[in-house]
Parts: C-alpha cells; sequence; structure tokens
C-alpha cells in the first residue's frame, strides 16, 4: 500500500507569487518562525558560532537553529565557513544581502519602539 505525505502549506500556498516584486520574495525567505531573529543577531554580531548563536536566542531549540541556518543559507542571506578540525569549529554570518536585510530590520526597530 501506498503512503503519500500531507504538504504543509506555506506563503507560497496562501498568496498568489509575483515574481517582479522584490519584496516579496525577499517576505517569503524571511518567512518562518525565528529567521528575523537570526539575522538580528548575527548582524550585531558579524560572525558567530553554532553554540554563541543559540546562547544568544533564547528559547530556540537544536533542530530549530540548524534548520533555520541552512534556509537562510540556501536563500542567500548567511553564509557558512567549517574548519576541517575535530570537532568542526563552524562560523556563521551574514551575506551582502544579509547585511541589507538587518539594516531594514534595525530600521523596523526604530520606529516600532
Amino acid at each position: 500500500m501506498e503512503t503519500t505525505q500531507k504538504k504543509v502549506p506555506g506563503p507560497e500556498d496562501r498568496y498568489p507569487v509575483d515574481i517582479s516584486c522584490a519584496a516579496d520574495t525577499l517576505l517569503r525567505k524571511l518567512w518562518g518562525q525565528w529567521k528575523t531573529h537570526v539575522i538580528y543577531v548575527l548582524g550585531d554580531q558579524r560572525t558567530c558560532r553554532f553554540g554563541m548563536l543559540r546562547r544568544q536566542i533564547t528559547g530556540i531549540s537544536r533542530k530549530v537553529l540548524t534548520t533555520r541556518l541552512r534556509e537562510l543559507e540556501a536563500d542567500g542571506l548567511v553564509w557558512r565557513e567549517q574548519e576541517k578540525t575535530i570537532p568542526p569549529k563552524v562560523t556563521y554570518g551574514l551575506t551582502k544581502t544579509g547585511l541589507a536585510v538587518h539594516a531594514v530590520l534595525k530600521n523596523i526597530e526604530k520606529i516600532a519602539v
């Protein structure tokens, strides 16, 4: 018997896709719990190792942080550098695009407070 998995609906399923709108494309990349917080912390720290990042973001699980970092890296907002040591030393930081998003988040913070 064949089993099928239900797809969890995401933002792309709820809103029509307009690929000509850059803001829409960016907001889809930021969709998901903790993503903006990860960008915010990485922007303030410049570079950060996984453990330090996890301590800075209170309440996030190891699994969720790993997932969000992978998603942000795939979207070109975060870079990842791994040194070939035992244990591996992994450092994260924001790409040029990620730094621009961080600047926008800082401006939002100024008007939201």
